[in-house]
């Protein structure tokens, strides 16, 4: 392989700032909530909801998020904190790498649930509007593993093939598919997806999320299968593929019934957010009443102008 024929690891996954660690694994998960509820709020208003409800809902979501995500890694993956050897304290170490997406998923589900039932909003409308950033946020969130040097697939010889040079936690050097970089070009897909998809179909009533789910884990089941890390296997597939073909079908299903019992899109998805700003037609009617008024009133004053002309001649 030529030397510039490969995607380099970086030599290292926290800078510091004096005492303190910038890890880029944080730096990533960061960014990509960041990313997620700017465009969740964009969608939010655009569906007729306040702005900033995405943020406060999401005060509750990604924190739960966390740790679904960090409980979902840890029980798969006992072995790597519970067994002879290992210190339990590292389960706690998040910044260090392990989130797992379905775990994530689900308890952020809760939390945004308990946010939107505080609020009075349906939540399947807000997981539509979220669901695209939900997977940007993914995409920037799994360029945290190549900071850290993990989660790559089998070894191999193409031109992007991902440099791996660390040899801590049973790494072998050597060049290896980049499937973080597979599953990150797949989630923009996913979310562009679902983007066209809403627009063209008008998606409500947790449709737009169902459809991020399902396209999520087609990808995620090819992906899953080139990879090489530690994994329990049932069947002879990985846990993670079992668990995507499971959500998959469930998502699938969610959709067709949905469209059945609840066609269209909610017409309302926060109570009382169009009262606060007048409609476009609205603000046209008070252009005219108002330029009209302004047009009289000149009428107005230009004949009160010319009797006083008059009442001057005639004295």
């Amino acid at each position: 392989m030529e030397e510039l024929a490969y995607i380099p690891s970086p030599s290292r996954g926290v800078l510091y700032l004096g005492p303190i660690p910038l890890r880029g694994y944080a730096f990533c998960i960061i960014i990509g909530v960041f990313v997620a509820v700017w465009l969740g709020n964009r969608r939010w208003i655009a569906r007729g909801g306040r702005a900033g409800t995405v943020a406060d809902i999401a005060v509750w979501a990604v924190p739960f998020g966390l740790v679904g995500g960090r409980l979902y890694h840890v029980i798969t993956d006992y072995e790597l904190y519970f067994s002879e050897g290992r210190d339990w304290v590292d389960a706690f170490k998040v910044w260090e790498g392990g989130l797992g997406i379905w775990g994530a998923i689900a308890l952020g589900a809760l939390g945004a649930w308990i946010g939107c039932r505080r609020r009075g909003i349906p939540m399947p409308a807000y997981a539509d509007a979220v669901a695209p950033g939900i997977a940007f946020a993914q995409a920037i969130g799994r360029w945290g593993n190549w900071f850290n040097q993990e989660l790559y697939g089998k070894e191999t010889d193409v031109p992007w093939a991902l440099h791996i040079t660390s040899s801590a936690d049973g790494r072998v050097p050597g060049y290896y598919h980049p499937t973080f970089l597979y599953e990150s070009l797949w989630c923009i897909g996913v979310a562009l997806l679902v983007i066209w998809a809403d627009r063209r179909f008008k998606l409500g009533h947790g449709r737009a999320f169902a459809l991020y789910v399902a396209a999520y884990c087609v990808g995620r089941a090819w992906i899953e299968y080139m990879r090489v890390d530690d994994a329990h296997h049932i069947l002879g597939l990985r846990l993670n593929d079992w668990t995507a073909l499971i959500v998959f079908l469930l998502a699938v299903t969610y959709i067709v019934v949905s469209a059945k019992k609840r066609p269209g899109r909610e017409a309302v998805v926060e109570p009382g957010a169009t009262d606060e700003a007048p409609s476009d037609e609205a603000e046209a009617e008070d252009g005219e009443v108002e330029g009209a008024s302004e047009a009289k009133a000149s009428e107005t004053d230009g004949e009160d102008a010319k009797d006083e002309a008059e009442s001057a001649k005639k004295s």
